[in-house]
């Protein structure tokens, strides 16, 4: 035990101490904040109105066209097409829509002039406002106003549960929060798993292995290195939790007291964390460490099988990793059927089957207990995790023990398995 934690020690201040994980521990959150808050405030401020002009000579539309912050509609009915286009040309408006006395809506098409592209985006509002009038214009032709409105009026209604237990409409925030969380995990698996891999691959390609397996047992050796590297896994995303929300309360605080906040509905944001408050926080904090430590176990052992499988072309890693990277995959495709039904057959499958749940059952956890899984579900799937680790854990431990150390024969899952399997 205490030569395992001697490689535990290297392997974790060796990667620590290095520039790279400062770089990426404190610049990504920072860049990541960064990309938000100009996102934020390029969708506030990068967005230019688009300005129409109408001169409506039969009168269609009654000088009634719906405006908004981004699309706007003014009516000039006394110009002519041809002062339009001045007016275009003088910029002081995108583009102008002309309309004659003896247009046929039946037959003629209405068109919008301007002097350069209207976007996709643009372009699909207008008509839609446009198309929206006219639709009005006809049904008011059919009933009166009032009617109009009462059939246009949508009903009140609410969505209530048996128990009484009516919580707070959560259905975006528990998507977030689960999606959000699965994804990660899902990162986390890959990243942290290849990182072994390769670590496991360095030290057998240069010889370094053949060193230290000479006081150390493969066993300890592969145990080290993945406790190692998940402890520096482990101690990123703490760092990363902790930047983020200093920097979530900078950026909002700035927000506040900038014109650009102002433009940011409060009932949205109000709405949102009123949401994540009947989320159960610490439950689904607990379960994420628990699922994030049990998943990298399981995946880490694996590809640190892997890793000593592989001799001196690191491309030969890519045939044999496809075992182990197709259920993460699967898994992630489960996660976002797990995210919109959670009690589905094959949402409750994936978070109990050891491969899949670490992605899969931090997704149902997210709509809460029992709403989402059941008590009982959550302890059969961590049961069978660790169940999983230890099995993962002892079959690498078995090809560890006889690939760190095999040169010149290139290996294939059948003889890995020959390995596993081989009585001592």
């Amino acid at each position: 035990m205490n030569k395992t934690w001697i490689i535990i020690q290297r392997e974790f201040l060796s990667r620590v101490r290095k520039k790279t994980f400062l770089l990426s521990t404190i610049l990504l959150p920072i860049l990541l904040a960064g990309v938000y808050a100009g996102m934020i405030y390029f969708s506030v401020k990068g967005n230019d109105e688009v300005k129409i002009a109408v001169s409506d000579k039969a009168n269609i539309f009654q000088n009634e066209l719906k405006n908004n912050d981004d699309i706007s509609f003014t009516f000039l009915n006394d110009l002519s097409a041809k002062q339009l286009e001045d007016s275009v040309r003088a910029k002081k408006y995108t583009g102008y829509l002309y309309i004659p006395e003896n247009i046929n809506l039946a037959t003629d098409s209405l068109n919008i002039k301007s002097v350069k592209s209207i976007g996709l985006f643009s372009s699909e509002k207008i008509k839609g406002r446009i198309n929206s009038a006219l639709r009005e214009k006809k049904l008011l032709a059919l009933v009166s106003r009032s009617q109009l409105d009462s059939a246009q009026r949508n009903a009140n209604f609410t969505i209530s549960r048996l128990d009484g237990n009516n919580k707070p409409d959560k259905a975006i925030t528990v998507y977030a929060v689960g999606f959000g969380s699965g994804m990660i995990i899902y990162i986390v698996l890959l990243i942290y798993g290849t990182m072994v891999m390769r670590g496991v691959m360095e030290e057998k390609t240069n010889r370094i292995a053949e060193v230290i397996v000479s006081s150390v047992k493969p066993f300890q050796l592969m145990m080290g290195k993945i406790i190692g590297i998940g402890a520096v896994g482990l101690l990123q995303f703490l760092i990363w939790i902790v930047l983020t929300l200093v920097l979530k309360g900078v950026i909002f605080s700035g927000m506040d007291s900038s014109p650009m906040g102002q433009q940011i509905p409060a009932e949205g944001a109000a709405a949102f964390f009123s949401a994540l408050s009947s989320v159960n926080i610490p439950l689904i904090l607990g379960c994420f460490i628990f699922y994030f430590l049990g998943g990298y176990l399981l995946y880490s052992s694996l590809f640190a099988a892997v890793g000593t499988a592989v001799d001196e072309d690191p491309q030969a890693a890519q045939g044999l990793m496809l075992p182990i990277t197709m259920p993460i995959i699967f898994a992630i495709m489960i996660m976002i059927k797990a995210v919109n039904d959670p009690n589905s057959s094959l949402a409750v499958f994936g978070s109990i089957f050891p491969l899949t749940s670490p992605v899969v059952m931090i997704a149902r956890i997210a709509h809460g207990v029992p709403e989402g899984v059941s008590v009982a579900e959550i302890l059969i799937s961590m049961a069978l995790l660790i169940v999983g680790f230890l099995g993962t854990t002892w079959v690498a431990g078995k090809i560890y023990r006889t690939g760190i150390l095999m040169y010149g024969k290139k290996i294939t899952w059948k003889e890995m398995w020959k390995w596993a399997f081989r009585k001592n």
